[in-house]
């Protein structure tokens, strides 16, 4: 498992964390006795996640930004 730092309000950030959450709750949900069961669980879980090339939908689109942010982007 490789740990990069991404900004604070970032979309990777955002992304990581569902990783994360879908890691925790499809792998590492129980207990695991030994480093080497560990490594083996993680890379199929990764292969397996690779594999499928799932892709995030988000629901707050560039038009919505627009709209909810236009005081901070005024027109010129």
């Amino acid at each position: 498992m490789e740990i990069h730092h991404t900004p604070k309000h970032g979309s990777w950030l955002n992304i990581a964390e569902i990783e994360l959450s879908a890691l925790s709750r499809q792998c590492l949900d129980r207990r695991i006795s030994d480093l080497d069961t560990l490594n083996t669980e993680l890379t199929a879980w990764q292969h397996a996640t690779n594999t499928e090339q799932r892709k995030v939908r988000w629901q707050f689109t560039t038009d919505d930004a627009r709209v909810k942010l236009r005081h901070l982007y005024p027109k010129s």
